[in-house]
């Protein structure tokens, strides 16, 4: 398969009409009738009306799937993928065509991958729309991501609990060094990382970042987006930044030793630097810098907290039931959290109950509306900063963060469990155990 063609500059844009929808619409139920409604008539109203409903259910992504008899349409919810209807090819062509072209992809092209982005005015929001097509079996499917700005969420908006609330707020306010998040794709890690800006971000100091591709655009920040094909990667681009004269540096990625080099050096010279890494856990984060043949002294000495996270589902409130636990559950919970500091314990007696995900219409029927971040994070202090100059195993380095007071991702869930926030079924689902 040959390279992408990438359209980087946003070319078009849709302008929402809602006077045929002053209500909000609630359920993917509800969305699924009104699209039925117009799919036969003509294509703007109906991706109109897709669109309004995509962005007021909070859907990350709208799917166009080419099957051999129709086209399926599935919305990512919650980081759920979930069927909303079929479409005729017929009427998916016309679709195509039209959201190629507001794309700035070329509509002779169905042979090759490409990449665009439009612009949605909805009110006073501006939500910019990545779009991406393939070559499938049945003809070109098509995914259109939603870049929708109340995505961003200030700090205290991220779920954290009060003790890593203050410990995030203590360590980005420092002028210098190195904090980076963790966790696989669709984790959160963006989300976080703009929250930290957010929070840091006053007129007295200069933030640049540098992104692939930037997902939202951040008033009174100066942001750079990678571009490979030109010779401005993350390396480049970061060593180009460094003599901006910057404050705070936002690197959207390391995925190699050059960058990782960059970066370590610019928070070991007076910089604050925020990154993520793909690991599995905070602890992971040392051994993914040793594998890129970082220095363990630089490492040491650059990093202040390392950070992982996961994004979990939400119960619905309005369906939601409580069940007494069981005795073995509630054995099974009390064995995880028995070393969890004892401010955070929550009593866990004969009458302890966690919520069910029942399912109802104000849900999809699902049980879940919304999500919340669940973190691990441990601090690098002079300890610890020993303790990786012997390069440890994560294995190894996550005990001796556990024994410092550190709080495991599971063990983190399991108390959104007790809260009433979340179900154990999805704390296992996306955590697994420790």
């Amino acid at each position: 398969m040959t390279d992408p063609i990438s359209t980087k500059k946003t070319v078009g844009e849709i302008q929402l009409s809602r006077l045929q929808f002053p209500e909000e619409i609630r359920n993917l139920t509800e969305l699924a009738k009104l699209v039925t409604q117009f799919s036969t008539q003509n294509t703007s109203d109906f991706l109109e009306v897709l669109l309004i409903g995509a962005i007021d259910l909070g859907a990350s992504d709208v799917h166009f799937e080419n099957e051999e008899e129709h086209c399926r349409i599935r919305l990512r919810i919650d980081g759920i993928l979930q069927d909303l209807l079929t479409i005729s090819h017929k009427n998916y062509q016309a679709l195509l065509s039209r959201l190629k072209f507001v794309s700035g992809i070329k509509l002779n092209v169905s042979d090759r991958p490409q990449d665009g982005r439009f612009s949605v005015l909805d009110g006073r929001d501006n939500i910019e729309i990545r779009s991406s097509t393939l070559p499938a079996e049945y003809g070109e499917a098509l995914v259109l991501r939603i870049l929708n700005p109340r995505s961003l969420i200030s700090m205290k908006d991220l779920g954290l609990r009060k003790d890593l609330l203050e410990t995030f707020c203590r360590e980005i306010a420092k002028p210098n060094g190195m904090i980076i998040v963790t966790g696989p794709t669709g984790s959160g890690k963006t989300t976080t990382l703009y929250a930290f800006l957010k929070r840091v971000q006053t007129p007295e100091i200069k933030i640049i970042t540098i992104e692939d591709p930037i997902e939202y655009h951040l008033e009174g920040i100066s942001q750079t987006q990678v571009d490979p094909a030109k010779g401005y990667t993350f390396a480049s681009g970061l060593r180009a930044i460094v003599r901006q004269d910057p404050d705070v540096i936002l690197v959207g990625e390391i995925r190699d030793l050059e960058t990782a080099e960059i970066a370590l050096q610019a928070s070991l010279t007076g910089h604050l630097v925020f990154s993520t890494l793909h690991t599995n856990d905070a602890a992971g984060t040392v051994a993914r810098l040793i594998d890129l043949k970082a220095s363990p002294a630089s490492i040491a000495s650059a990093i202040n907290m390392a950070v992982a996270q996961r994004l979990v589902r939400k119960v619905c409130p309005k369906c939601r039931v409580l069940e007494t636990l069981s005795p073995v559950l509630r054995e099974k919970i009390a064995t995880s959290l028995k070393n969890v500091p004892a401010d955070l314990k929550v009593p866990l007696g004969p009458e302890a109950k966690v919520p069910i995900a029942k399912g109802c219409a104000d849900c999809g029927f699902t049980g879940y509306r919304g999500r919340l971040g669940v973190f691990e994070a441990f601090l690098i202090d002079e300890e610890m900063e020993k303790f990786i100059l012997e390069k440890p195993s994560t294995s190894s380095l996550k005990q001796k963060a556990i024994s410092q007071g550190m709080v495991t991702l599971y063990q983190s869930g399991l108390l959104r469990v007790l809260e009433g926030l979340t179900t154990i079924e999805e704390i296992d689902k996306v955590i697994g155990t420790d």
